[in-house]
């Protein structure tokens, strides 16, 4: 809920996930899961971004998250999540990207909060190391022992050298409306152990959508 010390904020960067879902990921075509649940890692990377007067270039927050159901049909059960906050950010930054993500301060994030509802099981400042290559070709994150993405770009027998698989006006774009398109690619590396979140896998889905995200009013 957005209050009346909540600052006008903006921040633009890329989004990137690495999920349970088999390719391509059920979720962001708003159906349910490919196994009935999912857990992942979520990776926000801001290009440009400020809170009021307080800059947010260059910072980056994680998410481990899981749930059950289908959220986009209002039927969401044992959503969990933990954050981890740049430990670049000083006092102010990591006071106002809690506050943004964390959904008081309105904006997709705050709704996108509100269909899930998880409960939080922690909260924490973390290294998080972040690479994306210019040409989409891979994405990557690390929290040190905690978790690690790596996802190179999807390609098939008829994908020409340098083309991306992209989806325009998702349905179920986690990033929220007017954003894209997404660029699906496959984890080569999946793995987290933090907060009671646990697994190691690959060769399952990732896709990564840039944002562009006004707030508290939109626009």
């Amino acid at each position: 809920m957005t209050t009346s010390t909540t600052q006008k904020w903006h921040l633009k960067g890329e989004w990137f996930d690495a999920c349970k879902c088999t390719v391509p990921c059920p979720c962001s075509f708003a159906q349910d899961p490919t196994f009935g649940d999912c857990n992942g890692i979520l990776l926000w990377q801001i290009r440009e971004g400020n809170y009021g007067d307080t800059r947010l270039d260059g910072l980056n927050v994680a998410m481990l998250g899981s749930f059950v159901g289908n959220p986009w049909a209002g039927d969401v059960k044992d959503a969990y999540a933990a954050f981890f906050i740049d430990d670049r950010a000083d006092d102010q930054q990591r006071t106002a990207l809690q506050a943004i993500f964390g959904g008081e301060a309105g904006g997709w994030p705050a709704q996108f909060g509100e269909m899930l509802s998880p409960e939080m099981r922690g909260l924490e400042t973390a290294p998080i190391e972040v690479s994306i290559d210019d040409d989409l070709g891979t994405w990557r994150m690390r929290i040190p022992e905690k978790a690690e993405a790596v996802v190179e770009a999807l390609t098939g027998p008829t994908t020409r050298e340098g083309e991306r698989v992209q989806v325009h006006h998702l349905p179920g774009a986690e990033t929220g409306p007017g954003q894209g398109p997404s660029t699906w690619g496959k984890a080569i590396v999946d793995r987290a152990d933090a907060y009671g979140f646990e697994w190691d896998r690959s060769g399952r889905s990732s896709k990564l959508i840039p944002f562009d995200w006004y707030g508290p009013d939109a626009g």
